[in-house]
């Protein structure tokens, strides 16, 4: 793959999924955004990569809405245009339905919903303009498959997948593509960041989640699958990926097994 006349902008680029995409796509040649909230750790990623002179950082919080526009022209700003805006900032969950503050609902719905359309609404213009743009979604298996302590989680996933299918044919005829991709377990900080049912972050790193895919290895189908311009894919564990086919063909056995599984 030769990315050398690409601009790609990555959110949450600081560490994890975000910043092992940042290092191989730079190492293809790309030119790249890297978006996060923290500053520090953007710039550590940047130096990390193969070319950092190709590389430029845009501070962000997805849950200030109301500064995104200004984000997106700023973006625009850097190298003159976008091509492929990947949409990978998010935070998880670990809680039950029964103990979760509303707050805590609302604010993973801030961040991986509304933060998410919003910036993808502000650069909208900008690729129907140009007739060309690749919107890419790094949503989760659970937004195809509900499971415990995610109830907020999945649901934010689910919404960005009813969301992205209805831009992406609203959109046919402007050129523009929209690559859904669910991971699976990936070992990562995610779990670590999770929001508790009082907000609060959990602060260690489930079992699952460590024994999960390397970002690198997951960065590496994730930038095959955008490349070919899929609709969607899934790129887990054997477990993870049988998991949404047993849903689609067989979702009472599905339902059994949820209950049982150990989703931490």
């Amino acid at each position: 793959m030769n990315l050398k006349n690409n601009i790609i902008w990555i959110t949450g680029s600081s560490s994890g999924i975000g910043a092992a995409l940042a290092r191989q796509y730079s190492e293809l040649g790309a030119q790249l955004i890297l978006s996060a909230r923290n500053t520090e750790a953007l710039e550590e990623v940047k130096l990390s990569c193969l070319h950092p002179e190709r590389i430029k950082t845009l501070p962000l919080d997805l849950a200030d809405t109301s500064a995104l526009k200004g984000k997106v022209e700023l973006a625009l700003s850097l190298f003159g245009r976008i091509d492929i805006l990947v949409n990978n900032a998010g935070i998880s969950q670990r809680s039950l339905v029964s103990d979760t503050f509303l707050e805590v609902d609302r604010r993973i719905f801030e961040v991986n919903y509304f933060g998410t359309i919003v910036l993808t609404k502000a650069l909208l213009p900008h690729f129907k303009m140009n007739k060309k743009g690749h919107l890419v979604v790094i949503s989760s298996v659970v937004g195809k498959i509900g499971t415990p302590l995610r109830s907020s989680y999945s649901a934010s996933k689910h919404a960005l997948h009813g969301f992205f299918d209805s831009l992406r044919a609203e959109c046919y005829d402007d050129r523009l593509d929209v690559t859904l991709i669910c991971p699976g377990f990936v070992n990562t900080d995610v779990s670590i960041n999770a929001l508790t049912a009082k907000g609060n972050k959990q602060g260690t790193k489930d079992k699952a989640t460590a024994n999960g895919l390397s970002p690198e290895f997951f960065a590496k189908k994730a930038i095959k699958a955008i490349y070919r311009r899929k609709q969607e894919v899934v790129i887990g564990g054997f477990l993870e990926v049988l998991a949404v086919y047993v849903k689609r063909f067989f979702p009472l056995l599905l339902s059994r097994m949820v209950r049982k599984v150990d989703v931490t």
